[in-house]
């Protein structure tokens, strides 16, 4: 007599199988991907990546469907992640939501903009390679500085590059606004992590080239001035602050 469970059931009540193993395949065979831990060069950081169904990434999916609904489109394709004051989780919520865009099908690029303190290159595994400043110097091609991020097809990521001595130089010159202006014609998402606004002045720079910012803070440390300060830091730039993103 023939069985009417699925052969994956089957495997995962004999013991061939994890469950994770399971999800995994199954996620695949969908088109969404993502990792297992013990078997991704990945920061266990990147939840979005790790665990697509917990609540974190759940609660980023919603932070995506409304970046959707206010800003990305045919016109708005790029946004500034920043933070009020210097704090690791930026860069950690820049790559997550990079990840549940590039899991949507969306065509996604990450960029470092962070030239103070890069963290993107560690979160994703990568090694030295050309970067934002070797563009910006114009040292490299930008094929040459595209890092496509396995196993997701749609996320790239442009990490910093050599930690230069003029960041603010770098990011305020015209070879970078004729660079993000080229790449936002290339994706359908972009996403430049950036350093503290309240700290470094290069925050409001590349929120002014991207057009809008969203700003990461952490619940019960991050003062409310300085949600306030940053606020009023960016009115000059004319960049649309989206919202605040609250992390533990």
């Amino acid at each position: 007599r023939l069985s009417s469970k699925r052969f994956g059931e089957i495997a995962l009540e004999m013991k061939l199988i994890t469950q994770a193993q399971l999800s995994s395949a199954l996620a695949k065979q969908i088109g969404y991907p993502y990792v297992e831990y013990g078997r991704s060069q990945l920061a266990h950081s990147l939840a979005a990546a790790y665990e697509p169904f917990c609540a974190y990434a759940e609660a980023l999916r919603t932070l995506r469907s409304q970046l959707l609904m206010r800003w990305f489109g045919r016109e708005q394709r790029a946004l500034a992640v920043t933070s009020t004051r210097r704090d690791a989780t930026c860069s950690t919520v820049a790559a997550n939501l990079a990840i549940v865009f590039a899991q949507l099908g969306e065509s996604t690029l990450l960029i470092d903009g962070n030239l103070r303190d890069p963290q993107q290159h560690r979160l994703f595994g990568l090694g030295a390679c050309n970067g934002l400043t070797d563009l910006v110097g114009e040292r490299c091609e930008v094929e040459e500085a595209l890092q496509i991020i396995e196993p997701f097809e749609k996320l790239t990521l442009i990490p910093s590059g050599a930690t230069p001595p003029n960041p603010q130089e770098l990011l305020s010159g015209s070879v970078f606004a004729d660079l993000l202006e080229d790449l936002v014609q290339a994706f359908d998402v972009v996403i430049v992590d950036t350093p503290a606004l309240l700290d470094f002045a290069d925050a409001a720079i590349v929120s002014q080239r991207a057009g809008a910012c969203l700003l990461s803070a952490r619940r019960h440390i991050t003062p409310t001035a300085d949600l306030h300060r940053s606020k009023a830091l960016l009115r000059p730039t004319g960049a649309t602050l989206l919202g605040v993103v609250l992390n533990e």
